[in-house]
């Protein structure tokens, strides 16, 4: 029982008419602008963490 792709159009209709195409537009700018900020972000922080040791993790729970 998924969504029809008739379904699928009538709401993305309903969805430019509410928002018209220009706050799509400006949406969807933004959006892959977020994304590629994180995708470099990400790149950067593993070029930085390249060539040195992993942090090590210590469990300081104590034994009773």
């Amino acid at each position: 029982m998924g969504i029809s792709p008739a379904q699928l159009i009538i709401v993305l209709l309903l969805v430019l008419i509410i928002f018209g195409s220009g706050k799509l537009r400006s949406l969807g700018s933004d959006l892959g602008g977020a994304i590629k900020g994180f995708k470099k972000e990400m790149a950067s922080e593993k070029t930085e963490n390249d060539g040195k040791d992993e942090p090590v993790i210590e469990n300081n729970e104590q034994k009773s």
